[in-house]
């Protein structure tokens, strides 16, 4: 069989594209070139590994060798990994969302031999898809010039879309404005089901963050229970794997049921943070469990040799979707015997089935194991254990089946992400294995994603990417702002759960090569592409918070704690600066800028800075962090040579309570501690 450009590609999703009749190139010279040289459309489709729909499109269509024939003769056909090139997907998702008011993948762009784009959507049926084709190559044929006008202006609106005013006077933020922009967002609270709004149903796990931080503040109990109800939820719902542990991307109905079934890391990682964070707020058993589920999962299913971390597991195995994970009861009744009922009871597993396919179950929980152990007849303990090894005999039954494709890129964002749930684990359940998992993670990220010159790559390869310390990057991918602004946020996290100061020195280099390379002063915003990485027809800023948090958000954050822990004013005017910018949206839309929330609840509440010193400073820190303070920085050890730490150290451990520039008497235990922070 032929194969088209992608056979030399290193991209899980663009090696399943490999043997497609489509004459796909990967985003490069030689296929920009070609369109130009040609005078042909360029077609740009962008997915990712682990998406149901780009599987479907690609049997339906890119397989087809009639579609393929219209592709081939009309367009230069280029394949891209949304994942590898985020950079590359923004500016055609700008572009899909201008054009028709929603986005997603299978993203499908169609643009003029300069890559400004004329059209766009996402999944297409075949019939559709050809008579498009030929639709559009006719009208780029005959009416050029009407093409040309239409780029145009669609490209101004690209470049315009998600940008801010540069802000120049500081407001004063107070309670009021934080009420004001979470009381907008309480009306989409949905009350019965958690969550936000109705099916389909994202974890979104930054704004449930947000959300636990400002009820805890502030003191509303309203939102403390919309927090609890969604946590509750999920980890009761079909979305969560309860049997292999980990959380599917997002449930496809109002109720947390039916999972979208593919994996991501970027998901289970700020999951973990949030069920971690959410135990020391309020310590439910329940928030352990789930936590635990997740690194097992992700230390069974993600994990490389060299502990870096995988991207993502499919959806579908064996053609199907979520055929990995569901169950009929006679298997389950074949595979447990006799303690069948009892285990098709806890997870609601029926002869009809929960699912669309016939007679299949979804698995998930309903009732508390208490109220359900009292309608059984039996201790709790008893129904756990029964529970437990059920569950594990289901497991290995389970493993034995075919596995969902893994798509093995490890990408330095995302490993951010996992790092900082990891310390956060640590910091919630002080499991040694849980940091020293950390630590291994964090050394990879060092030798495997970080060059001579300090700067970081995005993707990791060990067979053609000599990625290590001292090594030259020019073979390796470019790095982008939210790979810099992820890792730097988890290093800072290290840092905190070990008083190693290598790991905020590491991350103090790195915001220092973000605000070389990334940061534009006129406009005060970071862009998402570095000044030296290829020029696409739009340079463009992240800034709305999403299934993961706005690179520029995170980096807000990161330096508001860089400039508390190295008293460094650039840092402080940055952040600030950012957050000038960003302060007049956040109440018309607070979804979608939690992160900047988080971000101006430490400016309304301020934020402690937390020194520990002395010989005891490990239990001690570990007593501290058993009380939930969400806006701090804690910081100290034996030694160190932090501003704040300097004149702090003795034999005798002392902990030091500090805010606005300002620090009470040392305090000689935990209790005088908080009771400084409560009079603060």
């Amino acid at each position: 069989m032929l194969m088209n450009h992608l056979a030399n590609s290193t991209s899980p999703y663009l090696l399943q594209h490999a043997n497609n009749p489509v004459n796909w190139y990967p985003w490069g010279p030689e296929a920009l070139q070609k369109a130009k040289d040609e005078n042909k459309l360029i077609l740009v489709s962008i997915g990712y590994s682990a998406c149901h729909w780009c599987h479907v499109m690609e049997h339906e269509s890119f397989e087809d060798e009639k579609v393929a024939a219209v592709m081939n003769e009309y367009f230069v056909c280029i394949k891209v990994d949304r994942e590898e090139r985020p950079d590359v997907d923004q500016i055609y998702m700008s572009a899909v969302q201008l054009m028709s008011g929603r986005g997603g993948w299978p993203l499908n762009c169609i643009c003029l031999p300069d890559q400004r784009p004329i059209y766009g959507g996402t999944y297409f049926r075949k019939n559709d898809w050809t008579s498009l084709l030929f639709n559009l190559a006719d009208f780029f044929k005959n009416k050029p010039d009407e093409a040309e006008d239409y780029a145009a202006r669609l490209t101004e609106g690209i470049i315009q879309y998600e940008s801010v005013a540069f802000v120049k006077e500081q407001p004063d933020y107070t309670c009021d404005d934080l009420e004001q922009t979470v009381n907008n967002w309480k009306k989409y609270f949905d009350k019965k089901e958690g969550g936000l709004g109705a099916a389909p149903k994202f974890p979104m796990p930054n704004n449930w963050l947000s959300l636990m931080r400002y009820a805890h503040l502030a003191k509303d109990e309203n939102v403390a229970e919309a927090v609890k109800l969604t946590l509750h939820k999920m980890a009761f719902g079909g979305i969560y794997d309860h049997i292999g542990g980990g959380f599917a991307r997002y449930a496809v109905d109002g109720i947390w049921h039916v999972p979208h079934f593919e994996k991501m890391l970027y998901d289970n990682a700020q999951l973990l943070s949030l069920y971690a964070e959410a135990f020391t707020w309020n310590a439910d058993p329940l928030y352990q469990k789930v936590a635990d589920g997740i690194i097992s999962f992700t230390l069974r299913e993600l994990c490389s040799p060299e502990y870096g971390f995988y991207s993502a597991l499919d959806a579908d195995s064996e053609g199907k979707e979520g055929k990995f994970y569901i169950f009929t009861k006679t298997e389950i009744e074949h595979i447990l015997g006799a303690d069948a009922d009892l285990f098709c009871i806890y997870y609601h597993i029926t002869d009809d089935g929960n699912w669309e396919e016939e007679a299949s179950n979804v698995l998930f929980r309903r009732e508390n194991d208490g109220e359900l152990a009292d309608k059984l007849g039996l201790q709790v303990d008893v129904l756990l254990e029964k529970i437990e090894i059920s569950r594990q005999i289901v497991f290995e039954a389970r493993s034995l089946r075919v596995r969902p494709g893994l798509d093995n890129k490890i990408l330095a964002s995302w490993n951010g992400l996992m790092l900082k749930g990891l310390c956060d684990a640590y910091r919630a359940f002080n499991k040694p294995e849980y940091l020293a998992t950390a630590i291994k993670n964090a050394g990879f990220i060092l030798e495997g994603l970080l060059n001579k010159d300090g700067r970081l790559s995005r993707i990791y390869n060990k067979n053609n990417n000599d990625a290590t310390v001292g090594a030259d990057l020019t073979e390796a991918k470019v790095a982008f702002l939210d790979d810099y602004a992820n890792i730097i946020n988890a290093f800072i996290a290290l840092y905190e759960v070990t008083f190693d100061e290598r790991w905020l020195i590491q991350a103090k280099k790195l915001a220092d090569q973000a605000i070389s390379h990334y940061y534009d002063e006129a406009n005060g915003i970071f862009f998402y592409t570095a000044d030296d990485d290829e020029q696409l027809i739009a340079r463009k800023s992240e800034i709305m918070d999403g299934v993961t948090p706005a690179s520029n958000s995170v980096m807000a954050r990161n330096l508001h704690q860089l400039g508390l822990l190295f008293d460094e004013e650039q840092y402080h005017g940055i952040s600030a600066q950012l957050l000038r910018n960003i302060f007049p949206h956040l109440s018309k839309y607070p979804s979608a800028y939690s992160n900047w929330i988080i971000l101006l609840q430490e400016q309304v509440f301020g934020t402690f800075e937390i020194a520990v010193t002395g010989d005891d400073t490990e239990d001690t820190r570990q007593q501290m962090e058993k009380n939930y303070i969400p806006n701090k920085i804690i910081l100290g050890g034996k030694k160190g040579s932090l501003p704040l730490l300097q004149d702090k150290f003795g034999a005798v451990t002392q902990i030091f309570i500090c805010k606005d520039k300002t620090c009470g008497l040392p305090a000689g235990n935990i209790a005088d501690a908080l009771k400084q922070i409560k009079d603060v």
